[in-house]
């Protein structure tokens, strides 16, 4: 069945976002905030003025704190909460979301302890229903102010990744399709923790040479995790993976490059984490992939540095120094 009504659970910066990309495309939206607070402001002034400050949200677009109203007859359930919350979240509405509609996860993170994807948490407090991962370079930023962007679908199920595909592609946004839900949304969550190295280079004063390598290097770790755990290694040179990272590593938008530049100028986690308005997913997901990596014997030197830095109060030098000086070895 097409896709005609959405329903999007999350008022932040990528959900009001894709509400506004699926109102372009004619279909009836209704965007669940948290707090009544914020969808009465949302619904006065057509404005997120918190997370895209001068975008107008259209008429057309309802914007609900209640679940149930924002849920009742959508063909497809967008999941755009941030992934420390996502399961607090959720077990709050499931019992106000209906069963069967399908789900689009845009959701970025590997929850802690338990090592979830936040599809699998989906299907965990919501039951067991078609899931796919919307993921690559897609500031919310810019989608909403209508700049060209293109993205991956990525899932099991061929259909749903098909009808999110035909919903959402427009003359500035394209959106490609990839069974490996696996890779697709281990890449969104892996590439955060690549935005983080990338700023602390900057703020260290490292130079263009440094942070090619870095990434370069980066992704042959976030590929090398991936495919332990069932991913794909070229959806790692797709969208999802190169694209992803080289938007997070060079945007001003990048919320991890820029907690990585502030702690890479001298700054403790703690100072650079207060008071900021969106949520930087690479922080949480950096001790996540550690301490994975390591029960499964898994290497990741550079995450591995990223999360001594974060949590260990390990000064920013020393960590590139032992990068750098690791045993000389074949590229591949």
């Amino acid at each position: 069945m097409a896709i005609k009504r959405v329903a999007i659970l999350g008022a932040g910066g990528m959900g009001t976002a894709l509400a506004l990309l699926f109102d372009r495309r004619g279909k009836a939206v209704q965007l669940w905030a948290r707090s009544r607070q914020q969808a009465d402001a949302m619904a006065s002034t057509r404005e997120n003025v918190r997370h895209l400050p001068g975008v107008l949200i259209p008429e057309s677009i309802g914007v609900t704190p209640n679940a149930c109203d924002a849920t009742a007859a959508a063909d497809l359930i967008v999941v755009a909460i941030p992934s420390s919350y996502l399961r607090a979240t959720l077990a709050i509405l499931a019992e106000r979301i209906p069963q069967h509609v399908p789900i689009l996860s845009v959701v970025k993170g590997i929850e802690n302890v338990s090592f979830a994807r936040p599809s699998r948490i989906v299907v965990e407090l919501l039951g067991d229903r078609p899931v796919s991962v919307l993921s690559g370079p897609s500031h919310a930023e810019e989608i909403a102010r209508g700049l060209p962007a293109s993205v991956v679908v990525g899932g099991i199920d061929e259909h749903l990744n098909a009808e999110v595909s035909e919903a959402l592609n427009h003359a500035v946004f394209r959106v490609y399709t990839n069974p490996d839900a696996i890779g697709v949304e281990l890449a969104g969550a892996l590439k955060n923790i690549l935005g983080l190295a990338a700023g602390i280079c900057e703020g260290l004063g490292f130079g263009d040479n440094a942070k090619a390598a870095l990434l370069t290097r980066g992704l042959v770790e976030m590929a090398r995790f991936a495919v332990a755990l069932g991913g794909r290694d070229e959806t790692f040179r797709g969208l999802a993976g190169i694209g992803d990272v080289i938007a997070t590593c060079y945007s001003p938008f990048g919320r991890n490059r820029s907690v990585g530049e502030r702690i890479g100028r001298g700054e403790s986690l703690d100072q650079v984490l207060n008071g900021m308005v969106n949520v930087a997913e690479g922080v949480p997901t950096a001790r996540s992939v550690h301490e994975m990596a390591k029960t499964l014997d898994i290497p990741m030197p550079i995450t591995d540095e990223v999360f001594a830095i974060l949590f260990e109060s390990k000064p920013p030098r020393s960590a590139v120094s032992n990068l750098m000086l690791r045993d000389p070895k074949g590229e591949w």
